[in-house]
């Protein structure tokens, strides 16, 4: 039964967040934001809805720290494993599509990811104001100055590129006020599917002996990521390829906000202080997987022999070690 309701969540989650990503681009060409802006910022952050609240049950009414940590970091794995399903359902490798503006993402990613990991580290020794640990204001004002960087940067990279064409209206029949309809609905399906989540994780970890880490890291974390999925893979299949690298690199920023949010939510003490060790598997796993991504992005892989490229190969794989790791770890 239980697994029933799960499988009934994620696929509340999938209609809605593929709903909110369609609803999303209509905003964003509305308000004439952009599309490129829209994948590092507004899919980002809608596609990652599912994390918020999950994080924000997790922490403020359930009190399962491990659940909500495992979710952000797991998630953050999940999405990067995304670049690799994008880059196999296409015939030319990801990296030679992509422009190498992304670079500006990983590296804020690397850095987040960073200060993630020192607060685990230190645990309870990390300093700390009230219940909430030193490094939550250090992740909230750096992702702002992320958003402000990418968004200056992207400006100045769309003035330089003379050849421009006029973006098309694609939603010129979807009225403003329609679109923002929609797209509340969808926001309201994704959140009250994402506050049962953290529950039915906690029983699953129960039923199965797995452990909150493992379940946050895995089960949960892949399910808050299935919008991400439909919206990237949308991306590919229209030709919108950075929209689709734009969104999942910005959702694990995003995600990294989460987890400081999450820490303000958390009145137990500071969050990393109280969860399982084995978090630190997905931390360093994060920092991998954006590296190899990172490489890729500045060699620019020309040819792939396989149905993905060396470096999002090795990025799939190091995906599946850091679970099976993690499941080994588990607790």
């Amino acid at each position: 039964m239980i697994w029933i309701q799960f499988l009934a969540t994620a696929l509340v989650i999938v209609f809605a967040g593929v709903r909110l990503a369609r609803y999303g681009d209509v905003l964003g060409e509305k308000t004439g934001l952009g599309r490129s802006w829209i994948g590092v910022v507004l899919l980002a952050a809608t596609t990652s809805l599912p994390e918020l609240f999950t994080g924000f049950g997790a922490t403020a009414l359930a009190a399962l720290p491990n659940i909500a940590v495992g979710d952000v970091l797991g998630s953050c794995m999940f999405n990067l494993l995304i670049l690799s399903l994008m880059d196999a359902v296409q015939p030319e490798p990801l990296s030679t599509r992509a422009h190498q503006g992304h670079a500006l993402s990983v590296g804020f990613g690397l850095v987040l990811i960073g200060i993630a990991g020192l607060g685990l580290v230190g645990g309870i020794r990390f300093p700390a104001f009230g219940w909430i640990g030193l490094y939550t204001p250090a992740l909230i004002a750096l992702y702002f100055v992320s958003m402000r960087v990418i968004f200056t940067h992207e400006q100045h990279r769309r003035t330089r590129e003379i050849q421009e064409v006029a973006e098309e209206l694609r939603y010129a029949d979807i009225p403003l006020r329609v679109a923002a309809l929609h797209y509340g609905i969808a926001a309201v399906a994704v959140v009250g599917a994402a506050l049962w989540l953290p529950r039915l994780g906690a029983e699953l970890a129960r039923q199965t002996g797995l452990g909150e880490a493992f379940v946050g890291s895995l089960f949960i974390a892949i399910t808050t990521s299935l919008p991400e999925i439909a919206v990237s893979l949308a991306a590919v299949r229209l030709g919108a390829i950075d929209l689709g690298i734009g969104n999942v690199l910005g959702s694990n920023l995003f995600n990294l906000l989460i987890l400081g949010l999450d820490d303000v939510f958390y009145r137990h003490g500071p969050l990393l202080a109280d969860v399982a060790p084995s978090h630190s598997v997905a931390i360093v796993a994060v920092v991998t997987m954006n590296g190899l991504f990172l490489v890729g992005l500045t060699y620019r892989v020309i040819t792939k022999r396989f149905a993905v490229a060396w470096d999002t190969g090795a990025i799939a794989a190091v995906y599946v070690t850091a679970v099976s790791l993690a499941y080994v770890l588990r607790g």
